[in-house]
């Protein structure tokens, strides 16, 4: 059966002299593993499509439990990002998490959205690095069923809290006084104005994400609160997000 869709590349892996086995996410099937036969070889017409975050239009042709990658016309392939180092290893992070977060099989048009959008921002619009990265951790979350819950403090309603901090494990705001009512795990601060960005990533427009900016000190606030809800949420940690990590500190402050 042939299937004619587009998707993005999460993950590659060399197979073979010549072969490829690409994790793909498409927007039409979810996540699907393909195999792209003869893609390494010189001039092969798969060559571009094949490789990690480049987005295309796929004729993918499945028989039995194998799918197959027949023909490929790239449609963005992000080459800004793939020129500078720091930004590549963050979109490499957002491939990790994405291909973890996605279901095989099953359609997720919104996460492609997602990650075709902060690539955009990366990529086209300049966005600061961390500010992206905020964005697709938190929006990712809503996607993946673990929106927090910004809307006021949970325990006395107030929907300004005073010194207001995101609980991790239980993904709500409470304001510092409030704090014991809350459970136990770790609470993150966020000042007034990175809630009201969360606020806006979580619960805004998807067409605006980017449409807000933070001094240094609340856009740093803003990604350890949503990197460190993202790991709690997911019980996990990203060999990528240490490379970047890595890239980020030798490249000097970030944001």
């Amino acid at each position: 059966m042939r299937l004619s869709t587009q998707g993005i590349v999460l993950r590659e892996t060399q197979y073979k002299e010549a072969d490829k086995i690409l994790t793909v996410l498409t927007r039409d099937d979810g996540k699907r593993t393909v195999k792209a036969r003869g893609c390494r070889r010189k001039n092969s017409r798969l060559a571009a499509a094949s490789q990690l975050l480049v987005y295309s239009e796929l004729t993918l042709y499945e028989r039995g439990e194998f799918t197959t990658l027949t023909e490929a016309d790239p449609l963005e392939q992000f080459w800004s990002v793939r020129q500078d180092l720091e930004a590549l290893a963050l979109a490499s992070y957002f491939a990790e998490v994405t291909e973890t977060s996605a279901q095989e099989g099953e359609a997720c048009p919104e996460l492609l959205s997602l990650l075709l959008n902060c690539l955009y921002a990366i990529d086209t619009l300049k966005k600061p690095l961390p500010l992206v990265k905020a964005v697709f951790e938190l929006r990712l979350l809503c996607l993946t069923g673990y929106e927090p819950l910004l809307g006021a403090c949970a325990v006395c309603g107030e929907p300004q809290p005073p010194k207001a901090r995101l609980n991790l494990s239980q993904g709500v705001l409470h304001c510092a006084r409030c704090r014991e009512q809350v459970g136990g795990g770790v609470s993150m601060p966020l000042s007034p104005g990175a809630l009201a960005a969360a606020r806006h990533i979580v619960g805004g427009n998807p067409k605006k994400l980017f449409s807000f900016s933070l001094a240094e000190e609340g856009l740093r606030q803003l990604g350890e609160a949503a990197e460190a809800f993202l790991m709690t949420q997911q019980e996990r940690g990203f060999r990528t997000l240490d490379y970047y990590k890595q890239i980020a500190r030798g490249s000097g402050p970030m944001g």
